[in-house]
């Protein structure tokens, strides 16, 4: 959808919840709702793992933090990750 204000992105992010399966992107003006096919979930779910997996090998502290939706209202842009996890700054970024 194009001609999204930030407003409305916002009022369609509260009426749709926190619990939802599509992904929703928003980038200067358009926004982006996007439904995971089960492919794509498993491919995430197997990526995931090989990552803890291999920073447990690596005896690296690791904070997984799932699919957060990041704001940047100045910047006009969201993004939604399938899954993130902080390796170092994680009080930095999420305070931020």
């Amino acid at each position: 959808m194009k001609d999204v204000t930030w407003q409305e992105f916002e009022q369609i992010l509260q009426k749709l919840g926190e619990h939802r399966s599509a992904k929703i992107a928003y980038d200067h003006y358009t926004l982006k709702i996007m439904i995971p096919v089960p492919e794509h979930e498993i491919l995430k779910q197997i990526i995931g793992d090989l990552i803890k997996a291999l920073l447990e090998d690596l005896d690296v502290d690791v904070y997984p933090l799932g699919s957060a939706t990041f704001k940047n209202p100045s910047m006009k842009q969201t993004i939604k990750p399938d899954s993130c996890f902080y390796l170092a700054n994680e009080v930095e970024v999420r305070e931020n």
